[in-house]
């Protein structure tokens, strides 16, 4: 691994995709709206009809899912535990941080992102007003194993290290094959374990058994990874899976969220059949 910050060109056209559908669908403020996001919603709208049609859910449906029950779980850790320190890794064009401190102003928000991207979201933060001594964005390389962009140094730079913090990284670890990403976890779960009481958030999509939906998958897999130039991957088959390789991964609690347990409870969209989406939320 290198000290350098990976190239986040790539990545970023997914980060200014799924931008564009949180304010498509109300959940995010006309300063995170960009003109290629539009244009991303827009081409990728014939597709993800299709894709609806065909197995009974798209990009969209399982995007919306993820984000609003990953949303739940951060209040539920800031109302019941009452962590006050947030730190969303990969934060792209995410309206997280805004909508988090219009709910809870005494929280300390940091977003984080390789440099090219956190730069375009610190801009456009700034010029609305919004940068402060609570709300802050930053660079990281989760790639990083020393310098001033790895994870372990920007944690220790920007938080109080007595307390506990919520750590959330959506719409990045399937760009990484299991064993990249599972060094991720095994050094983010060293960080947590010094700060007890940290609550780890993300997402994972499953390998699907049936065939329809294999070839669907696998193919956007290879179109996502093509244009991102990552090798996009489906980590795990079942919950159990999931939940076992997060305990090995050095976290002391695993609980795999499968949406379908908070249709009704969640104004989330329902996927026909199993949704292909589940949220991790680990702990130290």
């Amino acid at each position: 691994m290198s000290n350098k910050p990976t190239d986040s060109s790539g990545i970023s056209f997914t980060a200014l995709y799924t931008g564009a559908v949180w304010h498509r669908y109300g959940l995010s403020d006309d300063i995170l709206a960009t003109r290629q996001g539009r244009w991303l919603y827009h081409l990728m709208t014939p597709f993800e009809a299709a894709s609806k049609v065909a197995i009974g859910g798209n990009i969209r449906t399982f995007l919306l899912q993820r984000h609003l029950i990953i949303d739940h779980l951060i209040d539920k850790a800031i109302n019941e535990q009452g962590i006050t320190q947030v730190l969303e890794i990969a934060c792209g064009m995410s309206p997280r941080g805004i909508r988090l401190r219009a709910r809870h102003p005494l929280i300390q928000m940091v977003e984080a992102d390789l440099p090219n991207m956190a730069g375009r979201k610190a801009m456009r933060l700034l010029a609305a007003g919004r940068l402060g001594e609570h709300h802050q964005v930053t660079p990281i390389d989760i790639l990083a194993d020393h310098g001033e962009y790895q994870v372990e140094t920007v944690i220790d730079r920007v938080f109080d290290n007595t307390n506990p913090v919520i750590i959330i990284t959506e719409g990045l670890t399937s760009y990484f094959t299991l064993d990249v990403i599972s060094n991720f976890w095994r050094r983010l779960s060293a960080v947590m374990a010094k700060r007890p009481g940290s609550v780890y958030l993300s997402e994972s999509y499953y390998r699907p058994k049936q065939p329809l939906l294999k070839g669907t998958l696998n193919t956007l897999g290879h179109v996502l990874g093509a244009v991102t130039r990552s090798q996009v991957s489906f980590h795990f088959l079942t919950d159990e899976e999931a939940r076992a390789h997060f305990l090995s991964c050095g976290f002391t609690s695993a609980t795999v969220h499968d949406p379908r347990s908070w249709y009704g409870k969640l104004p989330i969209p329902e996927s026909r059949g199993e949704p292909m989406v589940r949220v991790i939320e680990a702990c130290c």
